[in-house]
């Protein structure tokens, strides 16, 4: 009987390297990552460009910082997708991100991201989310080894 050719194996981790700035591609990314997460994977989500504005903290009138990334795929404001995923069963951002944290995902804000939106040094990013600031070394260096790297 012949050998029979071993299947190639899976990634073992996950690192998203989340730059568009859409609600629906952040969203998505927070998706993939909590999948990945809950399954085992360890996962580095490295947020840079537009999509850093996910991690901004609230504004003064309470409105979260995801709320100012970019409009969805289908042109609605981030809220309004939002409020329909979660009307339809879908977790909504807020629950992603919280489950991210809870699940172990590291979360890595790109510091020349941070400057080249012209946000402050040591920007206001949301207290509930432990955030790793630094560059790309740090992201590739702490990205899973033998893992997938997707761009989002």
């Amino acid at each position: 009987m012949a050998d029979q050719p071993t299947a190639p194996a899976a990634p073992s981790g996950l690192a998203i390297v989340v730059f568009a700035g859409g609600f629906d591609r952040v969203h998505y990314a927070l998706v993939m990552a909590s999948a990945a997460a809950a399954t085992n994977r360890p996962v580095t989500l490295f947020f840079t460009g537009r999509a850093l504005l996910a991690l901004r903290r609230e504004d003064e009138a309470g409105a979260p910082g995801w709320h100012g990334l970019d409009p969805a795929d289908d042109g609605s404001a981030p809220a309004e997708r939002d409020r329909f995923f979660t009307g339809n069963g879908l977790a909504g951002f807020d629950e992603l991100l919280s489950a991210c944290v809870a699940l172990g995902v590291t979360v890595m804000a790109c510091e020349m991201g941070i400057r080249a939106l012209g946000l402050p040094s040591g920007a206001p990013l949301r207290p509930d989310v432990p955030v790793t600031a630094g560059g790309v070394v740090t992201f590739l260096n702490d990205a899973p080894k033998g893992g997938a790297m997707l761009f989002v």
